[in-house]
C-alpha cells in the first residue's frame, strides 16, 4: 500500500537523492550529451518540492500531475517533456485516489512508462530511459504477483533498474542527442536512464524508511 504521504515523502526523496548526484549525472551527460542532465533534474525536483504545499492536501492523482508540470516548465533538453510526461499519465492512471494498493503501484509506474515511451517513440535498447525503468517494472509486478511484500518487491525492482542503467554502457544511443555521436555513444551510461534509477531508489528508500 502507498498512501499519500508516501507519495510526498517519495517526490521530497528523489529531489534529495538527485541534488546528491547532481554532479555524477551531469559527468555521464558530458560524455553523450550538453553536460546539464545534473542540473537540469536538480532544478526539476526544486521546482516540483515548491508546488508540494499546494497539492499536499489533494489527491495522488493531483499531487503527481503537479510534479509532471513543474518538470515541464522547468527541466531543459528532453528530459523536461519525457519525465513529466511520465508524472502526467501516472497521474490519470491513479486519479482521485488517496492511496494505492501495490498493484496499483505497478499500474501508475507502468502508465507513465507508457506515455514516456509513446512521447520518446522508444523502445528497450535504444540506451535511454527505457533501459532501466520497463525492466524494473516487470520485476516489480513479478514479484508482487509472486505475494512479495511491496518494499520487498521493491527492492527486487531498483536493483534491475540498477543494472538496466549499466546495461546501457555498450549499446549505440538511437535517440536524442546522444544519438549523434552514433558509435561513439558506445562505453557510455546513459543519464537518463540513470536519474530514471535513481528515482526508484528513493521509492524504495520512502518504503523501507516508513
Amino acid at each position: 500500500m502507498l498512501s499519500r504521504n508516501d507519495i510526498i515523502q517519495w517526490i521530497k526523496t528523489s529531489a534529495t537523492l538527485l541534488a546528491e548526484n547532481k554532479e555524477y549525472l551531469t559527468e555521464l551527460d558530458r560524455a553523450i550529451g550538453d553536460a546539464d542532465h545534473g542540473d537540469n533534474m536538480d532544478r526539476g525536483f526544486k521546482k516540483a518540492l515548491l508546488q508540494l504545499d499546494e497539492v499536499k492536501d489533494k489527491d495522488i492523482g493531483s499531487i503527481l500531475k503537479s510534479i509532471g508540470m513543474a518538470l515541464i516548465s522547468s527541466v531543459g533538453g528532453a528530459a523536461g517533456p519525457l519525465y513529466g510526461t511520465f508524472y502526467m499519465q501516472a497521474a490519470n492512471a491513479v486519479a482521485a485516489k488517496q492511496e494505492l494498493s501495490d498493484e496499483e503501484v505497478v499500474e501508475f509506474l507502468q502508465a507513465g512508462t507508457t506515455g514516456l515511451i509513446n512521447r520518446g517513440k522508444t523502445k528497450p535498447g535504444d540506451k535511454t530511459i527505457i533501459d532501466s525503468l520497463q525492466p524494473a517494472i516487470v520485476t516489480l509486478k513479478n514479484n508482487i504477483q509472486e505475494g512479495q511484500e511491496l518494499a520487498e518487491a521493491m527492492q527486487g525492482a531498483v536493483h534491475r533498474a540498477e543494472q538496466g542503467a549499466r546495461e546501457t554502457i555498450p549499446l549505440v544511443a538511437k535517440k536524442g542527442r546522444a544519438s549523434y555521436l552514433g558509435e561513439r555513444s558506445v562505453g557510455h551510461q546513459d543519464p537518463g536512464a540513470t536519474s530514471a534509477y535513481l528515482l526508484l531508489k528513493a521509492l524504495l528508500v520512502t518504503l523501507e524508511s516508513r
